[in-house]
């Protein structure tokens, strides 16, 4: 018999995303790509092509962008049965206009009317981990009421909670953020954050400052952009290098890392074979351009491969 692969529940919001074909301006392009971006069906879709079996639930509108949104990350993999649609709030959207940066129209969204009632509707029977992010916690004062929910329904039944920090400034200052983020992270059995985002939020300079904010977070680890990344586990610290790569775009990469980590972790191995995984995942994301994963998912990533024999 055949053992069930480990099951990875993410739950968080997912924006439609509009970006010119050619790479050029939103003015001037004549053709656009409509794609899904949100970090936690990223995480999802890395997941589970890698393996494991990898659900996502959030809140869609009940509109023709929240049927793209979920036709596409079914696509990836992801079973998305556990999404609600939503027909008095839309779908969000955010536009990528290179050389002006991104916009956002996600206020109001129906992601950001999540409340504690979506955490109660959480089927986490078989789920070995559930996987969530800060930036859930930015979008409303329902939405952060949810993520608390959902963590604790996690921790009540068992089931191991990952928390990506990610904070976004452009939804809530770093003054407003810190506590909050670092309470979550505090809750969580995984927590993935980046050294640079740890300093602005925590003012924690190294690695070991991060851990000593965070001393009971039984995996905490610590990403510094191209130098490497750091596990902390127990008295345990672990470093693995960045691989070395040509980057066409970092949005994603940090989704990417968690999907291949987390998937490491599901098969047992060990500290340096996890951040290896994370490394190589994220370093296919850094070769594409934008944060859908749609040209990388079905790629092998050659450590787990190593290791799966």
């Amino acid at each position: 018999m055949v053992a069930p692969s480990p099951v990875l529940l993410a739950v968080g919001e997912t924006m439609a995303m509009l970006a010119p074909s050619d790479g050029g301006g939103v003015v001037d392009a004549a053709t656009f790509l409509v794609d899904a971006g949100g970090a936690e069906s990223n995480v999802a879709a890395h997941a589970a092509a890698l393996g494991m079996t990898a659900r996502w639930a959030s809140r869609l509108g009940r509109d023709a962008l929240g049927d793209r949104v979920l036709r596409q990350v079914s696509a990836r993999g992801v079973d998305t049965t556990g999404v609600v649609r939503d027909a008095r709030h839309p779908t969000g959207l955010y536009i990528k206009d290179p050389g002006r940066g991104v916009r956002y129209y996600r206020a109001g969204s129906a992601a950001s009317h999540l409340a504690p009632t979506d955490a109660d509707s959480l089927a986490l029977d078989d789920v070995d981990v559930l996987h969530v992010s800060g930036i859930t916690a930015a979008l409303s004062a329902s939405a952060r009421a949810f993520l608390d929910a959902a963590i604790t329904r996690a921790r009540a039944v068992g089931v191991a909670v990952s928390f990506d920090v990610n904070h976004r400034a452009a939804l809530w200052p770093a003054a407003e953020a810190g506590a909050v983020l670092a309470a979550l992270a505090a809750r969580a059995d995984v927590v993935f954050v980046g050294r640079d985002e740890a300093e602005t939020l925590w003012a924690t300079p190294t690695d070991g400052d991060v851990r000593a904010l965070l001393p009971a977070v039984a995996e905490l680890v610590v990403k510094d952009g191209d130098v490497g990344a750091t596990v902390f586990e127990s008295e345990r610290r672990t470093f693995v290098p960045a691989l070395r790569v040509e980057v066409l775009d970092a949005v994603g990469a940090g989704d990417a890392f968690a999907g291949g980590y987390l998937a490491a972790r599901a098969r047992g191995l060990d500290a340096s074979a996890r951040l290896a995984a994370g490394h190589e995942r994220a370093a296919l994301t850094l070769r594409t351009y934008g944060d859908s994963i749609h040209d990388t998912a079905a790629l092998p990533t050659p450590h787990l491969d190593r290791t799966s024999a």
